[in-house]
């Protein structure tokens, strides 16, 4: 269970970095707490995505990976902080990722890195 919920909080965090750093990612609510539960939220979101959905999306895109040595990695992130975003949107809560090109990616590059980061640091 610690560990889910490990992984629940380094989603939530590298979702935050990039609502910082990312201009046009915006996670808002009314007061912190309500943030906070927003960014809980999000990583939960995120953590099924990424376990129930990227998989089939990446395999899918397979070729494109080959041929773009990998960097298609970020733009299958950015696909699914969209869905995500679109996610959040149906449950209320408010994630919002202005464009796909500039934002999504970026987002994607950012959490990435954040959640590579954190993984290393924090241990289940």
């Amino acid at each position: 269970m610690s560990g889910i919920l490990t992984k629940v909080f380094i989603n939530a965090a590298a979702i935050w970095v990039a609502t910082l750093v990312v201009p046009g990612v915006e996670v808002s609510g009314d007061g912190t707490g309500h943030t906070l539960l927003t960014l809980g939220v999000l990583g939960v979101l995120f953590g099924f995505v990424n376990t129930f959905i990227k998989p089939v999306v990446a395999f899918a895109t397979m070729p494109a990976y080959l041929l773009t040595l990998g960097l298609m990695a970020f733009v299958v992130n950015a696909l699914m902080l969209e869905l995500v975003s679109w996610m959040s949107d149906r449950l209320g809560m408010t994630f919002t990722i202005d464009d796909f090109f500039w934002s999504a990616i970026l987002a994607a590059m950012v959490v990435t890195v954040t959640s590579l980061i954190l993984r290393a640091v924090v241990r289940d």
